[in-house]
């Protein structure tokens, strides 16, 4: 983020950020334990920033220094077919289908789906949402749902009104705060 390069660029001017600056920045933030990925978005900041001043009349960038692009690890595998999606959950308890089939459909973040609430839900419209503070961008997030998203949303209210329960969560289980603490 900006943050983080402003730490250690803040009171430099322009001239002063050379490649050995950057690559002190590479360390610091390794030290850090900033994964490769972090750095490139961070370093992609800061490229676009001494480009953007280069390309100004009159420039206020002389020279752009080089910046490295880290290696990054692989793009991520395994993931489910529908067909082997549907075997693996119906395998699990019941308890857990319906957590699942909703990660499994809106490839939302198990915290984002332990605390979403019925107050994020609106069914006679057909979605469910995410206020920015629950995001990991901290951009809200609005999901349509899909005929099986919505049969799973309608099922876990009915057990929610078979059960007289009146935790707002929508995924509950019987741990004291009502989220579903089994991963």
């Amino acid at each position: 983020s900006v943050k983080h390069l402003s730490e250690l660029f803040t009171g430099s001017r322009v001239p002063e950020s050379t490649t050995p600056k950057v690559e002190d920045y590479i360390a610091k933030r390794r030290v850090e334990k900033a994964k490769n990925g972090t750095i490139n978005r961070e370093l992609c900041a800061l490229r676009r920033m001494l480009n953007l001043g280069a390309r100004e009349t009159p420039p206020r960038v002389q020279r752009v220094p080089f910046i490295p692009k880290l290696q990054e690890g692989e793009a991520r595998k395994g993931f489910f077919e529908d067909a082997d999606f549907h075997k693996l959950r119906d395998a699990l308890p019941e308890y857990l289908r319906g957590f699942v089939t909703f990660a499994y459909r809106s490839g939302w973040r198990k915290r984002e789906i332990t605390g979403l609430t019925w107050a994020q839900v609106d069914l006679k419209r057909g979605v469910a949402w995410l206020e920015p503070h629950q995001t990991k961008n901290g951009e809200g997030r609005l999901l349509p749902l899909d005929s099986e998203l919505n049969e799973v949303l309608k099922e876990q209210w009915q057990k929610r009104i078979e059960t007289g329960s009146l935790l707002p969560w929508v995924f509950p289980n019987s741990t004291n705060d009502g989220q579903i603490k089994y991963f």
